[in-house]
């Protein structure tokens, strides 16, 4: 047996022996890193944008990845929580370990930001409310202990299953619902 084929097949029993960590890193690099968090935390201008090239009629609007209002400076995370706990995994920590390193960046250290909670639509809309707000207050005590940001930069809010990034029926179990959200809220 060639060495290839043995490191073939090592991959593939830790792959059955670990099911969940396939889903874990597409998960993980789903969310932004430093760099972006950056380029979409930071304030735009309010000048008026000249496109390099008019958009084609056929182009289609990407999709939306927050629900922020236009104009803002925000960035969606995914953060892997235990169902119906706020306690942040070891996936939660590195997407957080971006954000945190981003916002101690010189671009964005000026600024305050906000951190919302948000759910699907599991489970009542009290204890989705209660949810949110416990898991966006994890997320600021890991960047303030963690990354030492500052606590009198970061205002918390649970939203809930109130502003769902993607419409779901009750009790749909969509993952891109379940994020933290920071909103850029000026100096």
């Amino acid at each position: 047996m060639t060495l290839t084929a043995r490191a073939l097949i090592v991959l593939r029993a830790a792959a059955l022996l670990a099911p969940g960590l396939a889903s874990a890193q597409r998960n993980e690099a789903a969310n932004p890193g430093m760099r972006e968090l950056i380029e979409q935390l930071q304030p735009t201008t309010r000048g008026i944008r000249v496109p390099a090239e008019a958009p084609s009629p056929s182009a289609t609007a990407p999709a939306r990845t927050t629900t922020a209002p236009p104009g803002v400076g925000a960035a969606s995370i995914s953060l892997r929580f235990a169902t119906g706990s706020a306690v942040l995994t070891p996936e939660a920590e590195r997407s957080l370990d971006e954000l945190g390193r981003a916002l101690a960046s010189p671009q964005l250290a000026a600024y305050r930001f906000r951190i919302e909670g948000h759910t699907d639509t599991v489970g009542s809309r009290e204890s989705n409310q209660a949810l949110s707000e416990r898991r966006a207050a994890a997320a600021r005590d890991y960047l303030t202990s963690r990354h030492r940001i500052s606590a009198d930069r970061l205002d918390v809010i649970g939203l809930g299953e109130s502003q769902l990034l993607v419409a779901t029926p009750d009790e749909a179990a969509e993952a891109r619902n379940r994020r933290v959200q920071v909103i850029n809220l000026g100096g």
